[in-house]
């Protein structure tokens, strides 16, 4: 078994671009390997500013032979048969075939035999076809005529190793070998390399550090390292590590010193300013929170002054690029947040919705009949909404998209408007992720879920729905957050006057996934949204103690008796049986109400004490139940559900229900949709799977 190294040596690949590639070239090669009837132990890519590899360990220098029997026509068959098969075989004559004795006749069956082929061959053709339809996002043309490149940047050679010796091949006028060359600085020229450990050995050695998230990890005990040798703390970003992770091959973190006085700017204005433009690291003061005038910038190598030169030179860039943020803050404070929401009639949210204006209207009117709901103030709640989406034509927020919200905040503050009415601004478009904070503060609550339901119902009239894992309108998204915004809340809202039944089957689809990671299952969820209900938070209760009670011998025991009975009832009722004349011919001439005057009935022809007790339980259950849930106490309603269990399994141990009085079977049916009917008070519990 063999070793395969393979490298690709280029310009600056693209930081963004890095780890798919790797994905893309592990993949490419294993299909190709695969074809060729290869295995191998392990398979390990590796990418980097300027290189792009795998190593493969175990892999055979030789595919195995391959010997194929493939069964022919019979050998009375037309001539025009026997040449289809002798072609399709690739054989040249009959003579090369053997014939096989069925029972239909004789038949000719040809032997292909194919020779393994040499791995190296099969790797030598592989790589100019994975390289010149590689899946680059955005590549470029480089080069005319036949060495024209069409790489991500200008591709540099080609390192080929099986077993130590060079796989020939040649791609975009490049042919492998077994050289390669270390960091601009830190190297010391090109170098061969014998195998895998020899190749990671030498670039160590040249400067540059191989595995991704060795240098993750070097960047980010680096970047700790310098602020808390000045008595200070990194803020972390995982998103910005993974981008500098793919800028340096030589991890070197600097502890830079910007102008203090840009700190009267929003502390996110100067973090996103450093992240955005400078992929700088932010840095705070442990003791107050508070942003700081330092940053941590990522050099790529090792600085003969230690780093002052190169943390002089990012802190005048970033006073630059600071000195633009400050002049759109100093213009938006000058235009002020009214002025910019008169401006929201240019901009167009949908071409089917209309402009932001006027979706601002209409959140505006549904924060104000929301309000109540969520125990907001409606004026404070429908000048919120007013102004939520004003910031979108600032010139901070053109800049800086993901400031939406953050930036409106600051200007209502600098306007003097309530904070509770700032806050809503900021926080109305959360919780924009599952691991995102959820807005809690009522005039904030109201503004959010107006927000996405406007979203939801507007998407839904006009038929813009996700499909399979298409949803670009974030709606997934949306519906959850409306989910988990009323369960925090824990507020009563009635659905169904605002969504259509449809959009309803969505939200109880999203609440399917929100509640997994607890347990609940779907069928569940669908049980207890069976009964028409179209509260969320009820719904969710309600699903959450009939699980826990499913969950027990008792719930499963109950769902047994329950389908044991539905299928009873289903059974005589395709014979003919009239449930609903059967109840009513039950309770004809008593003035009692109908559920009573049916158990008295049912009583009467009672033989058996195990079918009197069930009686017995399902009056009792019905009435304890129904309480529990007109309070919502759903633990009550499952409490006395599982009181059922004993009696049922009783009387289906000890009672015939078709039994050859007329009267007496009539009513044991009627009996057994007591079962079902106090079951299903609950929920469906033909839903559920168990």
């Amino acid at each position: 078994m063999a070793q395969f190294l393979f490298e690709i040596f280029c310009e600056e690949i693209p930081a963004r671009m890095q780890e798919r590639a790797e994905g893309d070239l592990a993949r490419l090669m294993s299909d190709r390997l695969k074809e060729a009837g290869l295995k191998w132990d392990s398979l390990e890519a590796f990418s980097g500013p300027r290189r792009l590899g795998l190593v493969i360990e175990g892999l055979p220098l030789k595919t195995e032979d391959v010997r194929e029997e493939r069964k022919g026509p019979r050998t009375d068959a037309p001539e025009k048969a026997l040449q289809g098969f002798m072609r399709g075989a690739g054989i040249d004559s009959l003579d090369q075939c053997k014939i096989e004795e069925g029972k239909k006749g004789s038949f000719y069956i040809a032997v292909i035999e194919k020779p393994g082929r040499e791995t190296a061959e099969v790797i030598s053709e592989a790589i100019p076809e994975i390289l010149k339809s590689f899946p680059w996002p955005k590549s470029m043309k480089f080069g005319q005529d036949e060495t024209a490149q069409r790489w991500v940047r200008p591709l540099r050679s080609l390192i080929c190793l099986l077993d130590g010796d060079v796989i020939k091949t040649e791609v975009f006028g490049i042919t492998s070998g077994d050289v390669t060359d270390g960091h601009r600085i830190h190297g010391s020229g090109p170098f061969s390399v014998t195998d895998f450990a020899d190749y990671e050995a030498k670039l160590r050695k040249n400067g540059v550090i191989l595995r991704r998230d060795e240098r993750k990890k070097l960047v980010l005990e680096g970047a700790r390292r310098v602020c808390e040798e000045a008595g200070l703390e990194l803020i972390e970003d995982q998103g910005l590590l993974e981008e500098v992770t793919g800028l340096v091959e030589h991890p070197a973190p600097i502890l830079g010193d910007m102008d203090p006085d840009f700190l009267d700017l929003p502390p996110e204005v100067i973090a996103l300013t450093m992240k955005t433009h400078q992929k700088y690291f932010a840095v705070r003061d442990p003791k107050s929170g508070k942003l700081t005038s330092k940053f941590v910038v990522l050099a790529n190598q090792d600085a003969p002054d230690g780093g002052t030169a190169i943390a002089a030179g990012n802190a005048r860039v970033l006073s630059a690029r600071l000195s633009d943020a400050r002049h759109f803050w100093d213009l938006d404070r000058k235009t002020g947040l009214e002025a910019m929401a008169s401006e929201l009639g240019k901009v167009t949210f949908h071409e089917k919705l209309g402009t932001v204006a006027d979706k601002v209207e209409r959140v505006a009117k549904l924060a104000r009949e929301l309000a109540p709901v969520v125990g907001a103030d409606a004026d404070m709640a429908e000048k919120a909404a007013r102004l939520a989406k004003a910031d979108l034509v600032s010139q901070m927020v053109y800049e800086f998209p993901e400031l939406q919200g953050a930036m409106g905040r600051y200007y209502a503050l600098e306007a003097g408007l309530d904070p509770q009415i700032a806050d809503a601004i900021k926080d109305h478009y959360k919780p924009q992720g599952p691991s995102d904070a959820v807005p809690t503060a009522p005039v904030s609550a109201a503004v959010a879920l107006a927000d996405k339901l406007d979203t939801l119902v507007g998407f839904w009239a006009i038929d813009e729905k996700p499909t399979g894992s298409k949803d670009p309108f974030a709606l997934r998204r949306a519906a959850l957050g409306v989910i988990r915004i009323l369960l925090e809340a824990d507020k009563a809202l009635s659905l169904s006057k605002l969504a259509s039944d449809d959009l309803l089957s969505f939200f109880a689809d999203r609440l399917k996934v929100h509640l997994k990671d607890e347990g609940v299952k779907h069928d569940v969820i669908d049980a207890v949204f069976a009964l028409g209900d179209d509260d969320l938070v009820r719904v969710t209760k309600k699903a959450r103690a009939l699980q826990a009670f499913m969950n027990t011998e008792d719930g499963q025991a109950l769902l047994q008796g329950y389908r044991r009975a539905a299928n009873i009832l289903a059974a005589e009722e395709k014979k003919g049986f009239d449930l609903a004349s059967a109840r009513a011919e039950a309770v004809s001439g008593s003035d009692e109400d109908t559920d009573a005057a049916l158990m008295i009935a049912i009583a009467k022809t009672a033989e058996a004490a195990q079918e009197r007790a069930l009686i017995a339980a399902i009056e009792g259950a019905d009435e304890v139940a129904s309480v529990a849930l007109n309070t919502e106490d759903f633990e009550g309603a499952m409490s006395a559900l599982s009181q059922l269990r004993e009696p049922v399994d009783a009387f289906f141990e000890a009672v015939v229900v078709n039994a050859e009085d007329s009267m007496v079977r009539r009513n044991r049916l009627l009996l057994l949709s007591r079962i079902r009917a106090a079951a299903d008070l609950v929920a469906d519990f033909s839903r559920l799977e168990g």
